[in-house]
């Protein structure tokens, strides 16, 4: 498969071809089948992000004894993994400077 550039922004989980349509956080190289992997990614985060809301009616529980944020952040790592394996030379760098990994 033909790889192709994406531009990514982690926070609203989008993946766009197109360079100008937003703005974006990582430039990647990828093919249809690996932007589809992330899109995954995106969606399985996205769907740990909402069972983390609870947690914020119960302040009383510390963020480090919740496995709900704990497997957020571990879906954010995921993320940040495929970017970093996809990544232009310079998504490389900034992601390796944010010891996330």
């Amino acid at each position: 498969m033909e790889k192709r550039n994406y531009y990514v922004t982690v926070e609203t989980g989008e993946i766009l071809a197109d360079q100008t349509a937003s703005t974006y956080q990582f430039v990647i190289e990828a093919n249809e089948q690996e932007r589809r992997k992330l899109e995954e990614l995106f969606e399985i985060a996205h769907d740990k992000e909402l069972d983390t809301i609870p947690r914020a009616a119960t302040p009383a529980v510390a963020y480090h004894d919740d496995a709900e944020n704990h497997a957020y952040d571990d879906a954010l790592r995921d993320i940040y993994r495929t970017l970093h394996q996809l990544g232009t030379e310079e998504t490389r760098q900034h992601i390796e400077s944010m010891n996330i990994l």
